[in-house]
């Protein structure tokens, strides 16, 4: 397989950096090939401007789908966007690997998706009726790949329970697991999240770098999530409205979306013992 990962830490040496290490040697040693983009490193430009865009007129006023749209039929999106958008053509499997800073990922990251995922490449394909609207959530550019997060999170696994006070991982990376990746197509896969970042020990990591080998092994076999599909005849259209009597007993929310039994995230927490020394760890 063919393997991208896109890597958002400012720090070679943390704990996001020592798990990009080991995965990236992991697929390679079974054989597939890897490609990084180390957006820190490559001083990527995360917000959308008129730079962006260099052929719309400069009395022209700036909407920004518009002249996404524009500038990809044209081929005239910037030289860093379309070699992103051919790492992800040329990918079978994407990977965003990041630190949950405020509930989300990093601004770098999000930049990222703002600029790549172009109008008329990853979204606005398809198409519009009162039978189809468009290809999204399921269907896309992107339909055949798969796509999953590794994340580190500073904070306990408790914290991110149904019950506690950070909300369920599930529910706060879904923006980012159905809005981002299964919108233009991906099969999305549980994601990797480790708990506690910044307090592992040298066991703890062995231990975490062990379970993600083992993802990384079973990427082309891991089940992804059930999302439901959007034209697969779940939601009426064109209003998006989940039809009645198909959700789970007492599923509500983000949990409406998921068709079957969904697979549990794949969940990995730190060392319970808060220790001074982190492995590869200097930052989360």
């Amino acid at each position: 397989m063919k393997v991208l990962i896109v890597y958002a830490h400012p720090e070679r040496r943390s704990l996001s950096g020592s798990l990009r290490d080991v995965a990236v040697r992991e697929l390679e040693a079974q054989g597939h090939e890897v490609r990084v983009s180390d957006l820190y490193a490559q001083g990527w430009k995360p917000d959308v401007d008129r730079a962006d865009f260099p052929s719309l007129p400069a009395d022209a006023r700036l909407a920004p789908a518009a002249a996404s749209r524009q500038a990809f039929e044209a081929g005239t999106l910037t030289a860093d966007v379309k070699a992103e958008i051919e790492k992800l053509l040329w990918a079978d499997v994407l990977i965003l690997l990041f630190p949950l800073w405020w509930f989300s990922m990093p601004a770098i990251l999000k930049g990222w998706v703002d600029r790549v995922f172009a109008y008329g490449f990853a979204y606005g394909v398809g198409e519009h009726s009162e039978k189809r609207w468009g290809d999204r959530y399921g269907e896309g550019r992107l339909a055949g790949k798969r796509a999953m997060l590794i994340v580190t999170a500073g904070g306990w696994q408790e914290h991110y329970s149904a019950r506690g006070i950070n909300g369920p991982i599930d529910d706060l990376l879904f923006p980012i697991n159905h809005g981002i990746l299964y919108y233009p197509g991906y099969d999305v896969l549980p994601p990797f999240v480790v708990y506690k970042a910044d307090k592992l020990d040298e066991g703890g990591f062995r231990a975490i770098a062990e379970r993600l080998r083992e993802r990384m092994r079973t990427l082309a076999t891991t089940s992804p999530i059930a999302y439901r599909r959007q034209n697969g005849g779940d939601y009426l259209i064109p209003s998006m409205q989940l039809r009645a009597g198909l959700e789970s007993p007492g599923a509500s929310g983000f949990a409406l979306h998921v068709g079957r039994t969904e697979a549990r995230s794949a969940i990995d927490e730190g060392s319970p013992t808060p220790s001074a020394r982190d492995v590869g760890a200097a930052t989360v």
